[in-house]
C-alpha cells in the first residue's frame, strides 16, 4: 500500500477450488449475454450508455453485494498502534502484505516507537527490512518519518491528513491507510487494485490516484469510504485479477460490465481464486476472529508447514 519506490513487483498466488463460508456463488453471465450452446448469427445489440444516476445505483449495489460476500473485509496489515500500521504501510510499497506481515514482528521487536527507530543504525534496520525489498530507501522513510514524530509530534503518529503527508515516505494513499484503520476517520485507499476495479466497473476512467478518489468518493457516502476500500482490495486480490480476472467466479459478474476480460468458465475460474477463497492462508499473521480462513505462516516457515 505505501507510497515507495517505483519498480514493479511479482506478486503471485495460486488458486485453488474451495470457497470461504458465506461467499456468494458465481452469478449468470450479465443479461444480454450470449446463451452457451446458442448458435446463429445475431445481429450485436447497441448497447444505450449508462446515465449517472444508473452508474451510480449499480455501482452501489456492487458494494452492497460485496458486503455480503466479504462480510470479513478487513486492512490486511498487522498491528497494535498507530506508529506499527504507519511503518508498516510503508513497507508495504512493492510487495505484499503477507512479507510485511512476516517482517515486522523482528521490526517492532528491535524498534518498538518511534524514538527508538529514528535513533536506528541505518545498516541494522536495513537487514531487519531487506525481506520486503527497496530496503535502503525504506529505511530512509521509516527513519526519516520516525525522527518527524519524535521531533515535531512528541512521538505520536497525528491524526491529520495535512499533517501526516508532511512525513517522509507518506502519501495520501498512505495517510488515507492509517486514518481510516488507526484513528476511525473515513478514506479511500486508491492502490492498484482500486483502481483497476472502478475502471473495470466503469466508475470512472480516471487514472490519476486523487482524481479517482475524489469521483469515487462522490458516488458513495463519507461512512462507506472504509469499508468500501477494504471490500474493493478484497476483490481484487482474491477474484479480479490484473491478467486474468476469474470471471466465471465472480459472485458480481452479474453487475460487471467488463465481464468476459477473463476467464468465463466456472471451473477454471475456481483455480484462480486466492486466500480464502482458494483455500489457502491469508496474509495476515494475526487475523480478526472472523476471518473464514488461515493465519499466515511466520517468516522462514518451510512449505507445506503451515
Amino acid at each position: 500500500m505505501g507510497e515507495q519506490p517505483s519498480a514493479k513487483s511479482n506478486k503471485a498466488a495460486k488458486g485453488a477450488s474451495a470457497k470461504p463460508a458465506g461467499a456468494k456463488a458465481a452469478s449468470a453471465k450479465p443479461a444480454g449475454a450470449e446463451p452457451a450452446g446458442s448458435t446463429g448469427a445475431r445481429r450485436p445489440k447497441t448497447a444505450k450508455p449508462e446515465s449517472r444516476l444508473a452508474m451510480v445505483r449499480r455501482a452501489r449495489r456492487i458494494n452492497r453485494e460485496l458486503a455480503d460476500v466479504y462480510p470479513y473485509a478487513h486492512p490486511e496489515l498487522d498491528f497494535r498502534d498507530p506508529f506499527e500500521l504507519l511503518v508498516a504501510t510503508v513497507l508495504s510499497a512493492q510487495t505484499t502484505d503477507l512479507r510485511v506481515n512476516q517482517t515486522t514482528p523482528a521490526l517492532f521487536a528491535k524498534y518498538p516507537t518511534p524514538e527508538d527507530m529514528a535513533a536506528a543504525v541505518p545498516e541494522e534496520l536495513e537487514e531487519v527490512i531487506r525481506p520486503t525489498g527497496f530496503f535502503r530507501a525504506k529505511a530512509r522513510s521509516l527513519i526519516g518519518l520516525s525522527t518527524a514524530l519524535r521531533d515535531r509530534y512528541d512521538g505520536e503518529v497525528p491524526g491529520t491528513l495535512k499533517d501526516l503527508v508532511t512525513l517522509p515516505g507518506v502519501g495520501r494513499k498512505t495517510a488515507n491507510v492509517v486514518l481510516g484503520n488507526a484513528f476511525g476517520v473515513p478514506g479511500l485507499t486508491v492502490d492498484t487494485h482500486f483502481g483497476r476495479l472502478v475502471r473495470r466497473w466503469k466508475w470512472t476512467d480516471q487514472e490519476d490516484p486523487e482524481k479517482v478518489e475524489a469521483e469515487i468518493a462522490a458516488i458513495f457516502p463519507k461512512s462507506e469510504w472504509t469499508m468500501l476500500s477494504h471490500r474493493i482490495i478484497f476483490h481484487g486480490r482474491r477474484v479480479c485479477h490484473s491478467r486474468k480476472p476469474a470471471c466465471g467466479a465472480c459472485p458480481i459478474a452479474h453487475l460487471c460490465p467488463s465481464y468476459g476480460e477473463g476467464e468465463t468458465d466456472p471451473e477454471k475460474a475456481r483455480k484462480l481464486l486466492k486466500y480464502e477463497m482458494g483455500g489457502y492462508p491469508g496474509q495476515r499473521l494475526s487475523p480478526p476472529p472472523d476471518y473464514p480462513g488461515k493465519p499466515a505462516p511466520p517468516l522462514g516457515t518451510p512449505a507445506g508447514a503451515e
